[in-house]
């Protein structure tokens, strides 16, 4: 579980992937994309990835961390993108973005991007996001488990 944040909403809800994830059986870690050992990827099979939306797209840090990326074997590996966005009808998507440059680097994409509402340019998470989120890891886990 990779994640950026500004705010601390999208390391909530990052935290609530993982929370899914373990409540399935798996070991999960989750870190800040500026403190990764990109070396380390490789013996993961799933790379969840997530950041808030700013300016209609990815931060900067996030865009940085994926450009790290492209020179580590992560070919077949699952991967997820999700994000943190306030819902208005031009606000982009940071998720979409992530999710492209996974398929880039040859992940395969165990579900479609999800993206959590906040209430306000700084949060709160709009109520249930959290819980939402949970339910997204354990179907992550019961995919992985399929494979």
């Amino acid at each position: 579980m990779i994640f950026d944040t500004m705010y601390g909403n999208t390391e909530k809800i990052a935290k609530a992937v993982a929370k899914g994830l373990k409540k399935q059986g798996l070991k999960v870690d989750a870190a800040k994309a500026n403190e990764v050992d990109i070396s380390k990827l490789t013996g993961y099979d799933l790379i969840a990835v997530g950041g808030p939306t700013r300016q209609f797209k990815m931060s900067a840090a996030m865009s940085e961390f994926l450009k790290k990326l492209h020179g580590v074997e992560l070919k077949d590996k699952l991967g997820f993108a999700f994000d943190t966005k306030v819902k208005l009808f031009f606000s982009g998507s940071a998720a979409k973005g992530i999710e492209r440059e996974l398929r880039k680097l040859g992940l395969r994409i165990a579900m479609p991007y999800a993206e959590a509402i906040v209430t306000g340019r700084e949060g709160p998470l709009k109520e249930g996001e959290e819980d939402r989120f949970e339910r997204v890891g354990s179907e992550l886990a019961k995919y992985l488990a399929a494979k």
